[in-house]
């Protein structure tokens, strides 16, 4: 018996198989497979198209990740160092918090207690927030009675939601406002630095809005549209719209979350077709896109914020007085824009302001920018008019430090340079190349280079013949005519 193995070499996987053969017969045909199994492979898909394109794999892309992760949490432990160290100056703590925290706001011996709860004997811990907490259940109990009647329990959790939406108009604790705060630092939102002035900029060719309707027809409309079907989805409110499926999906009497995508004008119109109907399609994913697509959560948590007009504690904690079963983290609201954060913040300080008085007390914000701020003088006069809700909002919790200067990398100008008093020459750093007076000088430099050169031309040696005519000259090659067509600057303006 002999015993062949056999290769299925993929991507990301191989295949195998082991076969055998009679040696005695000449009969090539094997007797069975012995054995075979696979193995798999995981990639993902940006590893994967790499791979097939034929990227290298960078030797630093890596260690960059891992930098980037070191200096986001360090600049979220100083965020929260010097909250604490303000708060702690306050006496806004609670007790057995502040107790664990030093002068510099670190925690004594890396030993990081949880603010809202509290350990007592034998080791166990209890809620220190009982009374916001029952406040919720009363709340619970209004608009879900038989979740309460039923005996199950609501989180201690979701109290930090209802203590944001009561902030907004009613009074609260400093030690509520200091877990409010704590928390604002773990979650600010998500801000691109760059890119967004020029998308915002750019003019939009469409609008999207989003919908939650039953669908009540689809229409087959016998066109193609880069191999797949274009149907047209009619909802139970009456709006229709296109949508591009290789099959007509079994959506009629379902409910979807829809992204709808409306064409605009120039003026900003929206646009019709020839029939009098809206321009629009439809975009309806699926559970698992909307769960792993999170620029799709972004946008809709969004347009939902826009459209209630609620801040973001108030849309989560009344989304769970709807539906308590609603997973928050990761559904519900996964990531939003730091503006949307930034506004609530500042409602609930300015709030807080009016009815809580130490955020009134002008010397108690002096002393706390003296602790934040003992060796810089500078930025102390900066900040010296009395506002706790800047000092929280602008200049701790959503600090947002400024570019670094990279005029250092510019170079210096080799022409030109000057000297100080005492006689020092020091060099005068370079245009950058986008300034728009490089550009006019690159324009002109290049039209004060052009040359007009003709290919052959005789040329008269000033002498004459025996009849007095001038004698024939030489014939030449490439000459320069330049000067006799662009004399002036405004034959080189002509030229454009």
């Amino acid at each position: 018996m002999k015993k062949i193995l056999g290769l299925d070499l993929g991507t990301n996987s191989i295949g195998w198989a082991v076969v055998t053969r009679n040696d005695e017969t000449t009969c090539l045909k094997p007797i069975g497979i012995s054995s075979a199994g696979s193995r798999i492979i995981p990639m993902s898909a940006d590893i994967l198209s790499d791979f097939d394109i034929g990227n290298s794999v960078s030797q630093t892309a890596k260690r960059t990740d891992f930098r980037g992760k070191r200096r986001l949490l360090e600049r979220n432990l100083q965020r929260r160092e010097r909250l604490l160290r303000v708060l702690k100056q306050m006496g806004f703590l609670p007790e057995h918090f502040a107790s664990q925290i030093n002068e510099f706001g670190k925690f004594i011996n890396y030993d990081e207690p949880k603010l809202a709860w509290k350990r007592e004997q034998e080791k166990k811990f209890e809620f220190i927030f009982q009374d916001a907490f029952h406040e919720m259940l009363t709340d619970f109990s209004q608009h879900q009675p038989q979740l309460v009647a039923n005996g199950k329990r609501v989180p201690y959790d979701w109290t930090i939601y209802y203590l944001r939406k009561k902030a907004l108009t009613q009074r609260i604790t400093k030690e509520e406002l200091a877990w409010i705060l704590l928390q604002f630092n773990q979650k600010r939102g998500y801000y691109q630095l760059r890119g967004e002035d020029e998308e915002e900029k750019a003019a939009p060719k469409t609008r999207q809005y989003f919908d939650r309707q039953i669908v009540s027809d689809i229409i087959d409309t016998g066109q193609l549209y880069k191999e797949l079907k274009v149907l047209n989805i009619i909802l139970q409110n009456g709006d229709s719209g296109k949508i591009f499926k290789k099959e007509i999906p079994n959506w009629i009497g379902q409910e979807k979350s829809i992204i709808a995508i409306v064409d605009i004008d120039k003026d900003g119109k929206d646009k019709y077709d020839e029939n009098g109907q809206l321009s629009r399609r439809f975009k309806i994913p699926t559970e698992a896109e909307w769960d792993s697509e999170w620029k799709l959560i972004k946008m809709k948590t969004e347009d939902d914020l826009k459209n209630t007009k609620k801040t973001v504690g108030c849309y989560i904690y009344d989304k769970l007085l709807q539906n308590p079963n609603q997973k928050i983290i990761g559904k519900l609201v996964r990531t939003v824009e730091r503006k949307f954060y930034k506004q609530e913040l500042e409602l609930i300080l300015r709030k807080q302001q009016q009815l809580i008085p130490e955020l009134q007390d002008d010397t108690l914000y002096k002393r706390c920018i003296e602790k934040l701020y003992p060796n810089n003088e500078a930025h102390r006069n900066n900040i010296a008019k009395p506002d706790f809700a800047n000092l929280f909002v602008n200049d701790i919790l959503f600090y947002q430090r400024p570019l670094k200067s990279k005029k250092s990398l510019i170079s210096n100008c080799p022409y030109e340079s000057h000297f100080d008093k005492e006689g020092k020459e020091h060099p005068i750093k370079c245009i950058a190349k986008s300034n728009p007076l490089f550009q006019e000088f690159r324009l002109w430099q290049f039209v004060q280079n052009l040359r007009i050169y003709q290919r052959e031309r005789t040329v008269s040696d000033g002498q004459l013949d025996l009849f007095g005519n001038a004698s024939v000259g030489k014939l030449q090659t490439d000459v320069d005519v330049t000067n006799e067509f662009l004399k002036t600057e405004e034959d080189y303006v002509k030229l454009f």
